[in-house]
């Protein structure tokens, strides 16, 4: 005899609302120095390996330590790693505001990637312990994948709205009322839940973990603008091996951090799998139009990003709506693949851009990440539905590396394509900066007299949109082929009723007991 799951009231929303307030600072500080680097360097003076590793090692220290706190949080409980989280970053955020060398932000950054590696899994995993019916799960996780995607497009924005009217440390000091909120109402609002009979932790899986992680994303994120350097090649494949290291270790192990038993979950590894492949999709195209809005069409970096935020308005209804197809009785496969189609199509007006197409790169952009979020938000469901509930924060963990690894991945892959691209379409008498990048160009073609750098500047305009078409018409393909793969992997999948986890222990209350 089954019996229908407890569906969530008022209090379990009003968490929900609460829990969106760090993910959205979390997603923002990816891009949220976009717009005080000018003022960054001229007050704290940091070198120029400084500068990169004030942007980079928020990014990731994040995507290292995302598989050891999700499976921390499974131990410990939750909702307590999420407010220790909160409070770390928090702590960092003002520590960051008031940093008064390179060395000091530098610090600072480190430990918001330590505490956003634990909010993030934390809080799908309460997500997941929250609402155990499965059409309001759907719901509430739309709204978390249209708040994450979101959160990237306006920590930009907000950067240059703060930095324009007060100073740099500004853009951290806005984390601090969202923290001290989540604080005060986590305890009040939030389940504590953890798996209760979890084993030991295996250290030694944690530094495995790492060493498996940032060398393969740290390569995949330098190829697109250095090319197949050895350098990099040679840190992808070493973090290959210690990955390949890392999941023998799971495998033998008695106490594995990652349990190999969540592969074998009714679904979990084709919703992991083809979630990496719509990152992949998603942030391979950021690395395009960002670059057209401001070096094609000479937008400035402001108006860059509040343009950027158009696209957002699909976006935010496109979740909810794939929520609702579901529930209305179409099966999820068919909206999964619908929605790498219709992203698939994003790719293709992309393809169609020219050297001046503002709305047609704005529409793309739109139904691309609409498509996306379509996809992301019923994969994210299907992950979490399928993975037992007292190994939550692995099941989430595991999605958010996979997202990193998709989105790495996809800049490199579509990032060598444009580069190829732009530099055969560049004129063989063309300075050999300006054959490099659109960047070098547009420096050479400043110093070059009248019409020689306004020539040299149309050619490289032309050529980058050359290689955005061709990245776009890859990008496209791979999306198709996604397409296939959910025919095939979901077809046969149904979501499983939640009574059947009910005979799995958890420790679960509102007062954290």
């Amino acid at each position: 005899m089954t019996t229908n799951p407890p569906r969530a009231g008022r209090r379990e929303w009003t968490a929900l609302v609460v829990l969106m307030l760090p993910l959205l600072l979390v997603s923002m500080d990816v891009s949220v120095l976009y717009f005080a680097v000018p003022e960054i360097s001229a007050d704290l003076e940091p070198t120029g390996t400084q500068q990169l590793w004030i942007f980079d090692i928020y990014g990731f220290v994040l995507a290292g330590l995302l598989m050891t706190m999700g499976a921390l949080g499974d131990r410990i409980g939750r909702r307590r790693l999420l407010l220790c989280g909160a409070a770390a970053f928090g702590a960092a955020s003002l520590l960051a505001a008031y940093a008064q060398s390179a060395e000091t932000l530098i610090a600072a950054r480190a430990v918001l990637g330590i505490g956003g590696a634990t909010l993030m899994p934390s809080t799908m995993a309460l997500v997941r312990t929250m609402f155990t019916d499965p059409r309001q799960r759907a719901q509430a996780i739309g709204l978390w994948s249209g708040v994450m995607t979101g959160g990237i497009a306006l920590g930009s924005v907000m950067s240059g709205l703060l930095v324009e009217h007060f100073w740099w440390g500004s853009v951290f000091l806005v984390n601090l009322p969202a923290m001290v909120l989540l604080l005060v109402l986590g305890p009040l609002l939030l389940p504590e839940s953890r798996n209760p009979s979890p084993g030991r932790f295996d250290l030694p899986s944690v530094p495995l973990s790492m060493a498996a992680v940032l060398p393969v994303v740290y390569g995949l994120k330098e190829l697109p603008s250095e090319g197949w350097n050895v350098r990099y090649v040679v840190s992808i494949s070493v973090g290959l091996l210690f990955a390949a290291l890392f999941v023998h270790r799971q495998r033998t192990t008695a106490s594995p951090m990652i349990s190999p038993a969540l592969f074998r979950g009714h679904g979990f590894t084709p919703a992991l799998t083809l979630n990496t492949l719509s990152a992949f999709g998603m942030m391979g195209s950021a690395l395009f139009t960002t670059q057209y809005l401001q070096s094609v069409l000479g937008k400035s970096a402001l108006e860059a990003a509040l343009w950027s935020l158009l696209p957002s308005v699909l976006i935010g209804a496109a979740a909810p709506v794939a929520a609702q197809l579901v529930q209305r009785g179409i099966e999820r496969a068919h909206v999964v693949t619908a929605g790498f189609v219709i992203s698939a199509c994003g790719y293709g007006l992309l393809a169609l851009a020219g050297t001046d197409s503002l709305w047609l790169v704005l529409a793309a952009c739109g139904v691309m990440a609409a498509g996306i979020v379509v996809v992301m938000s019923l994969l994210t469901d299907l992950a979490l539905s399928s993975a037992p509930v007292d190994r939550a924060g692995s099941a989430s963990s595991l999605l958010e590396t996979g997202t990193e690894f998709g989105g790495a991945l996809g800049m490199a892959a579509l990032g060598s394509i444009g580069t190829a691209v732009y530099r055969h379409a560049m004129p063989d008498t063309a300075p050999e900066p300006a054959q490099e990048t659109l960047g070098g160009a547009l420096a050479v073609a400043a110093e070059l007299p009248g019409r020689a750098g306004d020539a040299l500047a149309g050619a490289a305009r032309a050529a980058f949109t050359d290689g955005m078409r061709g990245a776009a018409i890859a990008g496209a393909l791979l999306l198709l082929v996604a397409a296939g793969v959910a025919v095939a992997g979901l077809r046969h999948i149904r979501m499983r009723p939640e009574t059947e986890n009910a005979g799995q222990a958890e420790e679960l209350s509102p007062s954290g007991a």
